[in-house]
């Protein structure tokens, strides 16, 4: 006897129902004492007491599983429900590792009916695509925690010594980013600097960023000059035969009397604000990581009371807004001068607001990425 299609919706919620109230008595009343059921979390099931079980094992692995129709069609005595299952994934599932996320996928349910009861139930859904959804879940959670730890690995935010001010802030466009910056207070009192970005973006880009945090961590502790500790960066980049091993850098050494040695090794030139003037930092070399026999120049620059030195990576000037038009070191220096009366944290402040304002609702397409060094002589 061919069931409609209102009977057909009426039944199938009377059953997604007793399901979300996790009434087995309820769900079984609906089945046929030799029903047959095919699932692929459960293969085939024969008579009510194997069907029973299967519930019973998806109640306890997942407690708030939940089932919401979609769509019913109805030929003859069958129906197609159309559903959501959705469930917090604390056990795991198909020998994947618990994400302890709430997952929401699409299953397809064809109903065989006789005698106004299910004599066989066909559960279908694309495993690939909910183990799928299970392993983006992971592996977001594992960018979350990637990106917690790369926040961590980042140089402290602010830093104020007897003669400097310094501050950096890092927007990654993703949620782990290779842009990094670092301030390392040496063993003569000096402050060494560094700002950079690797080439590429995402894990790989990230792993990068933080082994040259740590590579310069350790060459600063030897206070030898910027072009030398640049030389060896490059060597060991390439010794590592790594994939995405090309970094544009600034390595820079801030002395108590103010002189401030830097190299640049192909990175966005610096911008220096000394008096009235505006002076990009340029000498230096190219990338680390890309020629076995680069060679790098350092400039020493004499400081005074109130310079400031501004870092920032290709993610600032070269973001772009809506219309494709790109931000632009002019925009980037007159929101600096407008902010020069104020701390160096308010200048990092205001040239990312700027940046962020510009591009607006369009997603940034690299990481942003500022650092401001005030030279203050109390003398």
């Amino acid at each position: 006897m061919a069931i409609t299609r209102e009977e057909a919706i009426a039944l199938f919620n009377r059953l997604a129902d007793a399901v979300n109230r996790q009434d087995a008595a309820t769900i079984l009343s609906f089945y046929a004492e030799d029903a047959t059921v095919i699932s692929p979390a459960f293969s085939e099931m024969h008579g009510k007491e194997a069907i029973a079980a299967s519930w019973e094992r998806m109640f306890t692995t997942f407690p708030d599983w939940t089932v919401g129709s979609v769509d019913v069609m109805v030929d003859g005595d069958r129906i197609l429900a159309i559903a959501f299952n959705s469930f917090t994934d604390n056990n795991g599932w198909f020998g994947l590792p618990a994400t302890g996320e709430r997952v929401t996928y699409r299953n397809l349910l064809l109903l065989t009916l006789q005698d106004g009861k299910v004599v066989r139930e066909e559960r279908m859904y694309d495993i690939s695509a909910v183990t799928g959804l299970l392993e983006k879940v992971r592996l977001e959670q594992e960018l979350k925690t990637a990106a917690q730890v790369q926040s961590s690995l980042l140089s402290r935010a602010v830093r104020n010594g007897i003669y400097y001010e310094a501050i950096g802030d890092s927007a990654p466009c993703r949620t782990i980013g290779g842009d990094f910056f670092e301030f390392v207070q040496l063993p003569s009192g000096g402050l060494a600097v560094a700002i950079g970005d690797v080439a590429g973006k995402g894990p790989s880009a990230a792993l990068l960023a933080s082994m040259l945090q740590g590579m310069l961590a350790v060459e600063a502790q030897d206070e030898t000059n910027p072009a030398a500790v640049m030389s060896r960066l490059n060597r060991a980049l390439l010794a590592r035969r790594l994939v995405a091993r090309f970094a544009s850098l600034v390595y820079a050494v801030l002395a108590p009397d103010g002189r401030f040695i830097y190299c640049n090794a192909g990175h966005n030139s610096p911008i220096l604000f000394t008096g009235d003037r505006v002076v990009r930092l340029e000498t230096g070399g190219p990338v680390v990581g890309g020629l076995p026999e680069a060679s790098y120049e350092e400039e020493c620059l004499q400081l005074q009371n109130e310079d400031m030195v501004v870092l920032f990576t290709d993610g600032v000037t070269e973001a772009r807004n809506s219309e494709g038009e790109e931000f632009g070191d002019e925009r980037l220096i007159s929101c600096l001068e407008r902010s020069r009366s104020e701390s160096a944290q308010a200048m990092v402040k205001n040239a990312l607001q700027a940046v962020h304002g510009f591009f607006g609702d369009t997603q940034p397409a690299d990481d942003i990425t500022v650092a401001v060094i005030r030279f203050v002589n109390k003398g």
